[in-house]
C-alpha cells in the first residue's frame, strides 16, 4: 500500500484530509529524516493498520532503517510514557515525585539524531495528548535549535495522520462494527 492508495481509501467527507496528505511529503522547514520520521511514529500512534502499512512502506524507501526503528521505538516508548506522565500530570500530589520505574533507555540511545527522536517523540506525544510529554519534548527540540515552525510542521504531520486514520476507521466499519480497514 501507498500513501497514494491510501488518499484514494478516503471517503469524500474527509477531503480535506486527503488535500493534507498530499502535502506530507514537501512539508518544508524539516530534514527528510525528520520529515518522514514524525509520519511513521505517527501512523505506528494511530494503531490504524492501513495508514502504519502504507506510511511504512513509504518511509522505508526514504528513511536509513536505523531512523525507521527510531520512529517505531518513539511510539512505542511514548505508549507507555504518555498514560504513565498524563496521570501524574493530571492526578498530581505524591505521584508526581515518585519516580517511575520504567526503562527509557531508548530516549538516551536511539540510534539517530537524538533532536529527531524527540521530534518523533513530540508528535506522538500530541496524538496521545499527553501535556507533559508535549511540553518536554518541545522543549528540548527548541533547545536544540528547531523552530516554531518546524514544530509546528511536525506537529501538523501528526495531525493529518491521525485524522487520516480516524477517516478510515470510521470509514470501513462494518454492519457488526468489525473494522475491515485492515482486511
Amino acid at each position: 500500500m501507498s500513501i497514494e492508495t491510501l488518499k484514494n481509501a478516503l471517503p469524500e467527507h474527509a477531503r480535506d484530509l486527503k488535500l493534507n496528505l498530499s502535502s506530507l511529503a514537501r512539508e518544508p522547514g524539516l530534514s527528510e529524516q525528520q520529515r518522514w520520521g514524525v509520519m511513521l511514529a505517527s501512523a505506528v500512534a494511530t494503531r490504524q493498520p492501513a495508514v502504519i502499512a502504507a506510511v511504512q512502506a513509504e518511509a522505508e524507501g526514504r528513511l536509513a532503517p536505523e531512523a525507521v526503528n527510531a520512529a517505531k521505538a518513539a511510539a512505542a516508548i511514548m505508549g507507555m510514557n504518555n498514560v504513565y506522565y498524563r496521570f501524574s500530570h493530571l492526578v498530581g500530589g505524591d505521584y508526581k515525585t515518585m519516580p517511575p520505574r520504567l526503562r527509557m533507555n531508548v530516549i538516551g540511545r536511539p540510534g539517530i539524531d537524538k533532536l529527531d527522536f524527540e521530534l518523533f517523540s513530540l508528535a506522538v506525544s500530541a496524538i496521545n495528548g499527553c501535556g507533559a510529554c508535549m511540553q518536554a519534548h518541545e522543549h528540548q527540540v527548541r533547545q536544540g535549535g528547531l523552530s516554531a515552525a518546524a514544530v509546528q510542521a511536525a506537529v501538523r504531520i501528526a495531525a493529518v495522520v491521525n485524522g487520516v486514520a480516524v477517516a478510515l476507521d470510521g470509514a470501513f466499519v462494518g454492519q457488526r462494527g468489525e473494522s475491515v480497514a485492515a482486511a
